[in-house]
């Protein structure tokens, strides 16, 4: 039998609506996954948002990607980049450079040491996504998948 969301957090009364507990159940299932990729990332000094920006620009190549650009692909939105790819850069994980026909516009590109790290936790990270949600088939997964798009909407 599938836990019950009630019992897991201990809670007595019964939901207001199916709404809610499906808010809590997908707000409770996002904050247990998330502790585990934590647990996996803390280890490299790296929070996950600091991996998602690894990530997005890895798959940005060479070419690397503006701020802007980085904060609209992160699945976390967060107002502060500028200060996130600070403590990056400080890091030696990433770097930025200014152009020279638009001073306003900063490219940013992964260091040999952040293309290094992200590559590196790529079996482990398939590995905790495998942990965390391999009891689930095919068929489940895509219609996990489907169903939150669609919560997205």
């Amino acid at each position: 039998m599938t836990p019950n969301l009630r019992h897991e957090l201990r809670q007595q009364k019964p939901f207001g609506s199916l709404a809610h507990e499906a808010f809590l159940s997908v707000a409770r299932t996002e904050a247990v996954l998330r502790e585990g990729i934590e647990h996996l990332l803390k280890p490299h000094g790296l929070t996950l948002t600091q991996y998602n920006v690894l990530r997005v620009l890895r798959g940005a190549e060479a070419k690397g990607l503006c701020r802007n650009e980085i904060r609209d692909r992160l699945v976390d939105r967060m107002p502060d980049v500028s200060r996130l790819l600070d403590r990056m850069e400080t890091a030696g994980l990433i770097e930025r450079t200014r152009s020279t026909t638009d001073r306003r516009e900063v490219n940013t590109t992964l260091t040999a040491k952040g293309r290094k790290l992200v590559n590196a936790l790529d079996a482990p990270m398939a590995a905790e996504h495998e942990r965390q949600l391999g009891h689930l088939d095919a068929k489940q997964l895509k219609s996990l998948i489907d169903l939150l798009a669609l919560a997205r909407q």
